[in-house]
């Protein structure tokens, strides 16, 4: 038997507090895997070199993965 008082669940998993962080990793290496491959497009397309700004775009990839491996450390399970 169901509990028919009970609320029917939402779409998905509840959030947890520390999704934020995964989300903003995931934001920032996709932004400086964005940039990387505009640096590589760049001389392909016109015949300038790419901005000092694609150059510093491109390093949010490694932050983002930075901040990926904090995420999986504080969300793993804690040895005993």
């Amino acid at each position: 038997m169901t509990n028919p008082s009970a609320a029917p669940p939402s779409g998905g998993a509840p959030r947890r507090k520390g999704d934020w962080l995964l989300q903003l990793a995931l934001g920032l290496f996709a932004l400086g895997l964005l940039a990387i491959i505009a640096i590589f497009l760049t001389p392909v397309v016109s015949d300038g070199a790419p901005g000092l700004w694609l150059y510093f775009g491109a390093l949010l990839a490694p932050l983002g993965f930075l901040l990926g491996v904090v995420f999986a450390l504080r969300s793993g399970r804690r040895s005993r």
